[in-house]
């Protein structure tokens, strides 16, 4: 059943909008990670500020975050869903967990290298110039 066909279709979206804002809520809340991605990502944005990179250089930042809070969005999700259908060892689940967590880790390398790539440059002309 479309939820549009008894709310209308604007009502729809804003309980569609109001249901991910509570995932992002509760993937903050339970998940220690997700907390650490925050504050890199608070991080990033303010280094990004601080060091007034172009506009350019925010595309790749802004993917890079992206990814890494998609990935650890969908590792939580599998994670919840797997401890819902058994919460007896199961190989088959272990797996799952795992890859959904080297997913992550895959995200967080590529999110720093890409910082590195970013914003070493203005971290190193930042430095030369101090020291």
């Amino acid at each position: 059943m479309k939820p549009e066909a008894h709310t209308g279709f604007w009502r729809g979206r804003a309980k569609s909008f109001a249901c991910a804002l509570r995932g992002i809520v509760a993937l903050v809340r339970t998940q220690a990670n997700a907390r650490i991605h925050l504050l890199a990502t608070v991080l990033v944005v303010a280094a990004g500020f601080v060091f007034r990179i172009p506009r350019g250089e925010w595309v790749p930042l802004a993917f890079a975050i992206g990814i890494v809070w998609i990935a650890e969005a969908l590792n939580t999700a599998v994670e919840a869903l797997a401890d819902r259908v058994s919460r007896e060892h199961d190989e088959s689940i272990r797996r799952a967990k795992d890859v959904a967590a080297g997913a992550v880790l895959f995200a967080a390398i590529t999110a720093a290298v890409v910082g590195l790539v970013v914003l070493g440059p203005h971290v190193w002309a930042f430095m030369r110039v101090r020291f």
